[in-house]
């Protein structure tokens, strides 16, 4: 072989593999979220949709939204925080790990009573679950989105006498909001003190007993920012145009999660607060 030949070869040869470098990296391009099981049902499809549509790789870390939280500090990586309410994005702020100008309001929450399809124990109201011999959850109120609403309906609507029957009742404090919902999913308790969407995981399992408009304290809603740990933030931005694109909002149509805060306000039937951050009382907080 000629030297020009060669080095011609050994040209191409340092081509094809910088080329083949090249695709390797860019298929490895991904996007790391810390997520509150809030929404984890539509999350994972719209996040299935946006690998489809851009061929970025979306891993899924879901859990209580103070859970999650710990785990993307600790770790110190991930690219988008969105937990299961503002309480822990506020949270999420003061510690400076994420970045508060990127912050979006997908959508929104109300809270209900969630119990066993045909609801076998007749539970009609809120006071019901003081009842003696029921089996009751709430998620865990110090880092879970669910669980911080719940023990604020409860402070809120129980008598000293009510809030010790309750607490009766109470057999465990689930560790997300996928969790509370299998609860009820599973029959280990008769009622939990959840979202109303529950009902729409899992239709064949789990119904709904609205609250009073005067029980409920606020309206929730899932915010996503981008982390300060990201290592791709235009793509994270890319992720929460589409999470509030139509296409993106889609999927948490589907499991009929209310898309703005008229739409909680005409559910409920009376205007509430929306978003903010409640303070857990003492006794509610695991030792």
């Amino acid at each position: 072989m000629s030297k020009k030949n060669y080095l011609l070869t050994l040209s191409t040869a340092i081509l094809l593999l910088i080329l083949s470098f090249s695709l390797v990296f860019a298929e490895e391009k991904k996007l790391l979220l810390f997520v509150g099981s809030a929404s984890q049902p539509p999350t994972t499809d719209a996040a299935k949709a946006f690998e489809k549509k851009t061929g970025v790789k979306v891993e899924l870390v879901f859990g209580g939204s103070g859970y999650v939280l710990s785990q993307m500090i600790l770790s110190k990586s991930g690219d988008l925080y969105f937990p299961g309410s503002s309480d822990f994005m506020e949270i999420a702020k003061r510690k400076g790990v994420v970045f508060p100008e990127t912050e979006k309001y997908a959508v929104y929450l109300v809270n209900a009573i969630n119990v066993q399809k045909g609801n076998p124990k007749n539970i009609k109201t809120l006071k019901d679950l003081a009842r003696p011999g029921l089996k009751v959850a709430i998620a865990n109120p110090e880092n879970v989105c669910v669980g911080t609403y719940a023990v604020e309906i409860i402070e809120k609507n129980f008598t000293k006498e009510e809030k010790e029957a309750f607490r009766k009742n109470l057999i465990n404090y689930t560790e997300s909001c996928e969790k509370t919902a299998t609860a009820i999913s599973l029959k280990t308790v008769d009622a939990v003190i959840g979202w109303r969407v529950f009902h729409y995981w899992d239709p064949e399992r789990i119904e709904t007993i609205p609250l009073k408009p005067s029980e409920i304290s606020r309206i929730g809603y899932l915010p996503i920012a981008i982390s300060k740990y990201s290592k791709d933030p235009k793509l994270a931005q890319a992720f929460i145009d589409f999470i509030m694109s139509d296409e993106g909002k889609a999927y948490f149509k589907k499991y009929n999660y209310l898309m703005s805060p008229e739409e909680a306000i005409a559910y409920i039937g009376e205007v509430k607060p929306v978003g903010g951050e409640y303070v857990i009382p003492k006794e509610w907080i695991k030792k």
